[in-house]
Parts: structure tokens; C-alpha cells; sequence
């Protein structure tokens, strides 16, 4: 993750929010509420809410994704964490791979950090190849660079079909 103009970005970490299951619009609103809520993580840059068809399995419900900035002085790991309680608070239950969700929390990046270890692997080895991940960052982040890219130039080359911004 870099900028050509040699400044740090405005936000320590991103977020992408997704939900499929009740009042998704209102889980995103109150994942957004818990994250914050120690203050310890600040939200600084929120995206659009977008419909997006399911992804993986298709079977089942469309979803609201959403894409959050944040500053914060939790490590990637510290973070990983408040996005894992937000969801048990929020009652998600990790029943089926890609399968339905209150609530789905994913750290995008965070900082220029890159790492992999069994708990988090950053930058998210899959923002690319997902214009609902995509599209939303584009919204917080479009400027910055993934494996050379802007993520502006990712969207643009991927088939964002079903993907489209709530009113």
C-alpha cells in the first residue's frame, strides 16, 4: 500500500463490513457503533452502502457491503480482535463458509503492513477479486495502490455486476 505522493495515508487501517441476514443496513450502522464505541478506533472515511449479490454461494441472500477508514493505536491483531467481538456481539454464528451473516467484519489493510500468520494475512489476500470489496473501497481509497494498481484501476477491470450503491 503506497501513495505516489510520498504521504502517509489519512487512516491507519480499512475495514469491510458485509451483512445478509434481517435489517442489514442498521448491522452495518451498529458494527460501525461497536467498533468505535471503546474509543479506540475512530472512524474517519465511510463509503456508500451497496447491494451486492452473494458471492461463493450463491444461494442465498443479497448483502449491504460497506468500507470504513479508521485511526487507531490497536496493533492488526488488536484489531482483528475488536472486528471478531463486534460480530459475536452482534450474534454472527460461523456456520457455513461464505454462507449467510449478520454480520461480516474484514481488516482490509492496515497501514502499510504486509503479514501472514493462521489468524490475519494483510493486505486481504482476495480485496481484488471482489467488486464487493472493491467498490466500496473505491469510495474510501480509490488513490491507493495494491500490487501496483490503484484500487480505482482494479474496479474498473472487474465485473461489478449486481454491485450497486443503496440510495
Amino acid at each position: 500500500m503506497n501513495r505516489d505522493d510520498g504521504h502517509a495515508p489519512a487512516f491507519d487501517a480499512i475495514v469491510a463490513l458485509g451483512s445478509n441476514i434481517g435489517d442489514k443496513v442498521g448491522n452495518i450502522e451498529r458494527a460501525l457503533s461497536l467498533i468505535a464505541k471503546s474509543g479506540d478506533v475512530q472512524l474517519v472515511k465511510r463509503s456508500r452502502n451497496y447491494r451486492t449479490p452473494p458471492w461463493g454461494k450463491t444461494d442465498q441472500d443479497w448483502f449491504v457491503n460497506a468500507c470504513v477508514s479508521v485511526t487507531t493505536e490497536l496493533s492488526p491483531h488488536g484489531l482483528l480482535r475488536r472486528c471478531l467481538e463486534v460480530e459475536t456481539q452482534m450474534g454472527r454464528e460461523r456456520t457455513e463458509k461464505w454462507g449467510p451473516r449478520v454480520i461480516d467484519l474484514d481488516v482490509l489493510v492496515y497501514r502499510g503492513v504486509e503479514m501472514s500468520d493462521k489468524e490475519l494475512v494483510l493486505p486481504h489476500p482476495h480485496i481484488t477479486q471482489r467488486a464487493f470489496v472493491l467498490a466500496p473501497l473505491a469510495d474510501v481509497a480509490a488513490d491507493m495502490e495494491l500490487n501496483g494498481r490503484t484500487i480505482e484501476e482494479w474496479l474498473h477491470d472487474i465485473d461489478a455486476e449486481g454491485v450497486t450503491p443503496l440510495a
